[in-house]
């Protein structure tokens, strides 16, 4: 009797073929994988770089900002300053000149005031004590 053997030709064609690709695909991969570690390094170092230069125009941007906030907020005290100081002007004009003005504060704050007892200064700028009013 003949004795049949199931695949018997083909598993040594099959060990040659792979040890064929085995021969080609190890060397392959032995100079390959250097070659992408390194390029995989440079992609990896040219984003850490964009990421510092987007950073770094993100924190100037700001400081740009805040620089010309602060400018607008001075050139907007100068305004209000020269505002107050014309209308200062104005009502020392009107009231004679700046003793007017300081009477004219005076009894604008004494109109707010509610004490019971308010001092006012003389010409020698001291005020008049009422000693009596503490007695019996």
């Amino acid at each position: 009797m003949a004795r049949m053997e199931i695949g018997g030709g083909n598993n040594s064609g099959c060990i040659l073929v792979g040890g064929a690709i085995a021969l080609v695909l190890v060397p392959a991969l032995l100079f390959a994988w250097p070659q992408y570690r390194v390029y995989s390094q440079r992609k990896a170092g040219e984003a850490a770089l964009a990421e510092a230069q987007s950073s770094r125009q993100v924190a100037i941007l700001e400081a740009r900002a805040k620089k010309e906030s602060a400018i607008a907020l001075a050139d907007a005290e100068v305004i209000r300053a020269r505002g107050a100081a014309e209308a200062n002007e104005i009502l020392q004009n009107s009231l004679g000149g700046p003793d007017g003005y300081l009477r004219y504060l005076q009894i604008q704050s004494l109109a707010e005031t509610r004490a019971s007892l308010i001092y006012v200064p003389t010409e020698a700028g001291l005020p008049v004590t009422e000693a009596r009013r503490l007695g019996p």
